[in-house]
């Protein structure tokens, strides 16, 4: 079990409480009446006339040095109203009001009777700011400064907060009518307003009044556990990520409250949440980790039977019917993280991520969770009664920063292939070295792909399109990328793992790497899939031969060394089929490969499938094999091929030379698989010389049935359904199917023949 992920929860369970030094957002706006003694109603968005206006009956904002109250534009250039001369209302404007106090309280970790006092109006125009100060307690009880910024158009202007070593810098453009900016700080937190750099800015300033019991509130003080939590963070990250399931890759720490993906947010998360992911945040940018917010979604299904217990039916609704079941067995489970949000509210690339259970913190955090919807499903058919159920709660996760493309790994090939391609590309594109940026990251990615490399890819098929690997072949050729080339090679060749469309990529594969070794890997790679899949391993072969007598030697005689023996279909033990049956396009590429070089190894090949006429088909295996291996040439290369060519041509003789006429009567050859009366009439309607026609007047399962024993023995009678009376006729009509097949054997096996003989 993970220390890390343990260590990580207990350090983050004393954190009972929100809250930081300042908060800032956005807030929902109904226009509110807002009237200045002198200018009268006040626009929203602020128009610049009414700016200049405001200005005019304004006085110079001033600020305190000690006990003294002073104006000095080097220091503070703002325009200021008192709260006695503006008059603000509005039908929503106390409910917009009191929203905002209760997320900035939230905000501030504070709980409890707070109210917002109306201290003044402030009007910014170009060149207006603040330099660092601190905000006077004005009234009794009052902790925290509450800024207001209605629509209106500007730049710049920035408030920067500072508390001890931490610092905020808070951006309060509003230029939405629909909208309001607000802003909250601790009256002891040193400050600054940037200044405006065009436009103009009206703020409404609100001291926040505590009227609790006990001290005035103060900024949460975790710096201990933040410590602590940076400080297990920066053991975990110190090294490369691990390379198997004994210590996480990334954490995840699940979140006490409900959210839904509207709401999830680092600057939307309740209670104690707020409190550990601002926490969480600071400790990983210190220790060199990132920081997410995501949505942990556990998909569970399997067996369910019904409840043992009588259920009364009384008062039973739809809403109760899950009571009925009982879950008996989790058959199949998913954990995944998606919908990510970063710290700073930016978009997050990432996609769906699997989730671990060793990367909880703590472990088994999800165990006790009551599922968010479950569904149970009556039993059908051979199908037993089944449930599945799924579970959802919003999660912080964070991994060390240097192994981001780890973590990228978990999403699986249809995210890293992509993922690697484009770093290819680019780096491609950029005409850089190995030692680039770009390279690095590619090398590091391609690297635990090859380690994570799906065992569920690897069953061999006879589609000649690249697979996943043969596209990750292609990427690392492409890069160059040799280290991971070799591994990555001898991981396929171990589990006898590429597909027919793969050669190609293969072979470009094996031209990088030393001719020594690229004969190991292909001698590995034939051996290895030869029991799977005998077309894939003759493609490559054909393919590689590109390369040289030294590199395909080898795995050319092993190949021939193995060539099926006994049955062309076994089982494996995992219930897939072997893919040994002999096709004639694995015997083309097998010859292709090897009679060019070695004519010793090709007369043993030629020698063991003549002797195997039961697996070595003439027709459907050797004769298309050889036509298409004269291709335009007239004759073959070597001994051993021509002595292949004339045994398929005495193979066609012998046929040729059987006599081939139209029958003489209406007797049909048929050897049936049953012996039921209607059968046996039928074998006996076959065997008379006179009769064309028989007509069986029978029901639908006797017709049927005698209808598919006529096509199972592949009987010279074509058949129709009479419907007239009751029951309906099977009409028999004898044909000569038979002799037209073979007379179009005849014809194909002349210009085969002819073509045989050279």
């Amino acid at each position: 079990m993970s220390s890390i992920a343990i260590d990580l929860a207990a350090a983050l369970s004393t954190i009972s409480r929100p809250g930081d030094f300042c908060i800032a957002g956005t807030a929902d706006l109904l226009a509110p009446r807002l009237e200045v003694e002198g200018v009268g109603p006040i626009a929203l968005p602020l128009l610049p006339v009414q700016a200049e206006q405001l200005i005019a009956t304004a006085e110079r904002a001033p600020y305190g040095r000690g006990e003294d109250t002073l104006t000095d534009t080097k220091v503070r250039r703002t325009w200021q109203i008192g709260s006695e001369r503006v008059r603000i209302g509005g039908r929503h404007w106390l409910g917009t009001l009191q929203t905002i106090l209760l997320r900035a309280a939230e905000g501030l970790g504070v709980s409890g009777p707070v109210d917002a006092e109306f201290y003044k109006l402030l009007v910014y125009d170009q060149g207006s700011f603040f330099v660092w100060h601190r905000d006077t307690e004005k009234l009794p009880g009052m902790f925290a400064t509450l800024i207001l910024a209605l629509p209106s158009v500007s730049a710049g202007g920035e408030l920067v907060v500072r508390h001890k070593d931490r610092e905020a810098r808070l951006d309060l453009r509003c230029e939405d009518p629909s909208e309001v900016c607000f802003a909250a700080f601790y009256a002891d937190c040193v400050h600054e307003v940037l200044p405006v750099t065009s436009g103009y800015r009206l703020v409404l300033v609100y001291n926040l009044v505590w009227h609790g019991r006990g001290g005035l509130p103060e900024p949460p003080h975790y710096a201990v556990e933040e410590d602590v939590v940076a400080g297990l963070l920066k053991d975990w990250a110190g090294g490369p990520p691990p390379p198997d399931d004994a210590s996480p890759v990334k954490l995840v720490y699940p979140l006490e409250h409900a959210y839904t993906q509207a709401e999830l947010g680092f600057q939307t998360l309740k209670g104690a949440d707020a409190g550990k992911a601002q926490i969480v945040a600071a400790a990983a940018e210190r220790s060199g980790c990132e920081v997410h917010l995501a949505l942990v979604s556990i998909e569970e299904s399997g067996s369910a039977e019904h409840a043992d217990y009588p259920r009364s039916r009384r008062g039973w609704s739809r809403d109760e019917e899950d009571d009925e079941f009982e879950v008996v067995e989790v058959t199949d489970r998913t954990v995944a993280a998606s919908h990510w949000r970063r710290p700073d509210g930016e978009p997050s690339s990432l996609s769906v991520i699997p989730v671990k259970e060793q990367e909880f913190s703590p472990p088994a955090a999800l165990d006790d969770l009551d599922p968010d919807e479950q569904h149970f499903h009556e039993a059908t058919g051979n199908e037993g009664a089944s449930f599945d159920r799924t579970y959802r709660r919003a999660a912080l996760v964070l991994w060390p920063r240097e192994w981001l493309l780890a973590v990228i790994n978990q999403a699986g090939l249809t995210v890293t292939l992509p993922f690697l391609a484009d770093l290819e590309e680019r780096w491609a594109i950029g005409g850089e070295n190995h030692k680039a940026p770009l390279w690095r990251q590619a090398h590091e990615l391609s690297a635990h792909m090859v380690a994570t490399w799906p065992m569920q890819h690897w069953y061999p098929g006879k589609s000649k399109t690249r697979t996943d690997a043969g596209h990750m072949l292609d990427l690392l050729t492409q890069l160059e990328d040799v280290a991971n080339l070799d591994v990555f090679l001898e991981d396929i060749a171990a589990r006898g793992g590429f597909d027919l469309g793969d050669s190609a990529s293969i072979v470009a594969a094996l031209r990088l790497l030393p001719p020594a070794r690229a004969a190991a890997l292909m001698k590995r790679l034939i051996t290895g899939a030869a029991d799977r899949s005998l077309a894939a391993c003759g493609a490559l072969l054909a393919q590689a031969t590109a390369l040289g007598h030294a590199v395909v030697i080898g795995a050319a005689t092993d190949l021939v060394n193995v060539l099926p023996r006994g049955p062309a279909r076994e089982t494996m033990r995992d219930g897939w089929r072997r893919g040994r049956d002999v096709e004639p396009g694995f015997v083309t590429d097998l010859f292709t490969a090897i009679e060019p070089i070695d004519a010793a190894l090709t007369d043993r090949a030629v020698t063991h499938m003549l002797g195997l006429p039961g697996i070595y088909d003439f027709d459907t295996v050797l004769i298309p094999a050889v036509r298409k291996l004269l291709g335009p040439r007239e004759t073959a290369n070597s001994a051993a091929m021509t002595r292949l060519r004339l045994a398929c041509a005495a193979h066609l003789a012998a046929r040729v030379a059987e006599p081939l006429e139209p029958p003489r009567d209406w007797t049909r050859a048929g050897v049936l698989g049953c012996t039921c009366a209607h059968c046996t009439g039928l074998s006996q309607y076959l065997a008379d010389p006179e009769r064309a026609t028989w007509v069986l007047r029978a029901g639908e399962g006797i017709r049927v049935h005698v209808e598919n024993t006529i096509r199972a023995a592949r009987c010279d009678v074509d058949v129709t359904t009479e419907r007239q009376g009751r029951p309906f006729s099977l009409v028999c009509t004898k044909n000569q199917a038979s002799y037209e097949r073979r007379r179009k054997q005849r014809k194909r096996d002349l210009t085969d023949l002819k073509r045989l003989r050279g």
